[in-house]
């Protein structure tokens, strides 16, 4: 599944990052501390390779 604005990749690949342990988990605010533990290494690789061409910064949430 691909990410839906250039926020949720940024968490995203903050989040694998932690994941593969490139830097702290201690270090992950918000979104990614929750995708790190909610999501496997494959998915979050997925939304953090997304294209950013064309992408809003945020998603409005409803």
């Amino acid at each position: 599944m691909p990410a839906k604005s250039k926020a949720q990749q940024k968490a995203a690949g903050a989040a694998l990052a932690a994941k593969r342990g490139d830097i702290k988990k201690s270090e992950l605010k918000g979104a990614s501390k929750g995708m790190e533990k909610s999501m496997s290494e494959k998915q979050l690789e997925e939304f953090a390779s997304t294209k950013r061409k064309g992408k809003p910064e945020h998603v409005a949430q409803h």
